[in-house]
């Protein structure tokens, strides 16, 4: 009887032991649903454990990702920007003093440039300065870093490997620092034993050019794997940018696939290369002009069909045309042009258009309000040219600069999607003999698949030569130390396709 009375008591203990539990439980998903709202209000990175953290150093998100994991890391790859990762801890060092950049050439050849100088950085227990970008070449454009890249998330994202300041501190603002450049496809010796002296005298040191400063091949692989984290997870557009770029995208999906040519077929690119095959003379003698008019293009006398010959200038948008037909792709394909103001104007992408008549530009997909603030920014403009570029289900550039390198490299690290890499010096001598008639158009057609079946971004290595960097593949076209989390993104999607 004793047991029985005392049971009533005990079953009210556990009945309140049981409700404190409950009533915590509550309140522990009451506060983490807030953290996360509050989180998304203000921009901040989300909590650490729904943060998904794809990245070029590891693999993928889990070993059990299922198959909508798989679709949702991809569809967040395919606009160039992974889901924001919890930001990381800082890394305390002992600095060895402070290094500027200016950056030269355009949006990718600065791009690029900044991965190489962070690295640098990093190497050198530097602390960085928010690069600067170029105002004075041809290609110069009044932006600044925040006008192109989301310049909060640069820094926040690699704290755990060097520290990025906006401006140098009050005791260095007047202080003029020491100028030079650095040796072009220099290795990591190179600025420990040469430049690392040169920071720790001076204590401010400005790169006046960071242009392929650093080598292709032969360095550390973490010093590799640093280059590919800054280039796709560090540089994230600034978010207007992202936001018309995501815009472009979604109108563009809503009617289908669409294949994006780069189409450098710019005023600039052809008084620079020298490349004039199919200009009239009025027009190869204002490029010739408009070369000799900038004394830092160091190249004058040019001998366009030879350059041609050799496979060194971009293919004409006539001879683009061809291609696309032999290749097989139909006359309904939906063909986005990116690149800026076609020499020579409507009257030469007329053949293009007769072809492929679904010729899209950004002005077709934004109001000319939407477009206006960026019309006078053409590294801004490029931004948005890049975002639908590496979202796009193929990306054929008509020349190897750099955006198609740096692009090329962005698909392959998104799952090796499609670039299709035009062999330019076998295709001229394909396309003259079908002018002379020498070969039918179905000689012409098999002739062009067939030397494109193994050009359309397979996983591969690069090539490296000895000595030669400039004839060797491109780091940022196939950072192959970088891409084991791609081929195994590329093989969920595979498996979830299946």
């Amino acid at each position: 009887m004793a047991r029985h009375k005392s049971s009533p008591p005990a079953i009210r203990r556990r009945g309140v032991g049981m409700l404190r539990w409950a009533v915590r439980v509550a309140s522990s998903i009451v506060l983490w649903t807030a953290l996360l709202h509050f989180s998304s209000l203000l921009g901040l990175p989300r909590p650490p454990l729904l943060a998904a953290r794809p990245s070029c150093l590891g693999g993928g998100s889990g070993t059990n990702s299922s198959a909508s994991s798989a679709v949702t890391v991809a569809a967040a790859a395919e606009v160039g920007r992974l889901a924001p990762p919890a930001v990381p801890r800082r890394r305390v060092y002992k600095s060895n003093g402070y290094l500027l950049i200016s950056c030269n050439g355009g949006l990718n050849q600065m791009r690029a440039a900044i991965c190489d100088m962070v690295t640098v950085a990093r190497y050198m227990n530097l602390t960085l300065v928010v690069p600067e970008l170029d105002k004075q070449s041809f290609w110069a454009d009044p932006s600044d870093f925040g006008d192109i890249f989301d310049v909060n998330h640069f820094i926040n994202s690699l704290q755990d490997e060097v520290k990025i300041i906006k401006e140098l501190p009050q005791k260095f603002s007047r202080k003029v620092p020491f100028s030079m450049q650095p040796i072009s496809w220099s290795s990591e010796k190179y600025y420990l034993r040469q430049i690392l002296p040169l920071v720790r005298k001076h204590k401010v040191v400005r790169f006046s050019r960071t242009d392929s400063r650093l080598a292709n091949n032969g360095l550390p692989l973490k010093l590799q794997k640093l280059r590919c984290r800054v280039n796709y997870n560090a540089l994230q557009f600034a978010p207007s940018i992202e936001a018309l770029g995501k815009k472009m995208i979604s109108a563009l999906r809503k009617t289908g696939s669409f294949i994006v040519l780069h189409l450098r077929y710019e005023m600039d690119m052809l008084a620079f290369s020298g490349c004039t095959h199919g200009c009239s003379d009025e027009e190869t003698a204002e490029l010739t002009r408009m070369r000799y008019a900038y004394p830092w293009w160091k190249e004058k006398e040019i001998d366009s069909e030879k350059k041609r010959l050799e496979g060194l200038c971009p293919l004409t948008p006539g001879e683009t045309t061809l291609v696309l037909k032999a290749l097989g792709f139909p006359r309904d394909t939906r063909i986005y042009i990116a690149s800026g103001e076609i020499y020579g104007g409507e009257k030469r992408l007329a053949a293009l258009k007769t072809e492929f008549p679904n010729i899209i530009r950004k002005e077709m997909l934004l109001s000319a309000d939407e477009l206006r603030p960026f019309q006078k920014h053409s590294t801004q403009m490029a931004a948005l040219d890049y975002l639908v570029s590496i979202a796009s289900n193929v990306f054929i550039p008509s020349n190897d600069g750099n955006m198609a390198k740096v692009v090329e490299g962005h698909r392959r690290f998104m799952g090796f999607h499609k670039t299709i890499q035009l062999d330019r010096k076998k295709l001229v001598e394909l396309i003259d003999l079908l002018e002379d008639q020498e070969l039918s158009w179905d000689e012409f057609s098999t002739a062009v698949k067939e030397l494109h079946e193994g050009r359309m971004s397979k996983p591969t290595r690069r090539k490296a030569i000895a000595g030669q960097p400039k004839e060797e593949d491109y780091f940022y076209a196939n950072p192959h130390e970088c891409l084991g989390a791609a081929r195994k993104r590329r093989e969920k999607l595979k498996h979830t396709e299946i």
